[in-house]
């Protein structure tokens, strides 16, 4: 199986920076996607940005130009670097890892997609 383990979060106040991280375990052989997402109070789960195998970028419109994500894929981690923090983006972060080729026993296996366990950002104001 396919485990991630965050780290990163914390208290900021508005306009400093934080970076996460997320690094994925087990015996990968690749993952096509990684990506972060957030949750505030009462709100949906909502994408924040992900990043292909090759380095394609996406980013939700209210984080464009603020945040930057990159991936290591030879120690399977993603990263977000968050600059200009905002009290809105106050949120749990949850680290996605999708479609991941990995090992069980002696067979490879395709595995859709797996969470992390997701971690408290708080910006003050």
């Amino acid at each position: 199986q396919v485990q991630l383990v965050e780290s990163g979060g914390g208290l900021v106040q508005a306009g400093g920076s934080l970076r996460l991280s997320c690094a994925a375990s087990g015996r990968i052989v690749s993952i096509d996607v990684m990506g972060w997402y957030r949750q505030a109070p009462d709100k949906q789960r909502e994408l924040v940005a992900t990043i292909t195998r090759d380095g394609s970028t996406n980013y939700a419109d209210s984080v464009k130009g603020r945040f930057t994500i990159s991936r290591d894929n030879a120690k399977n981690t993603v990263y977000l670097q968050m600059n200009s923090l905002k009290p809105e983006d106050t949120a749990v972060y949850y680290c996605n890892a999708a479609s991941v080729i990995y090992y069980s026993g002696p067979s490879i296996r395709r595995d859709s997609g797996s969470w992390g366990q997701g971690m408290q950002v708080t910006v003050s104001s």
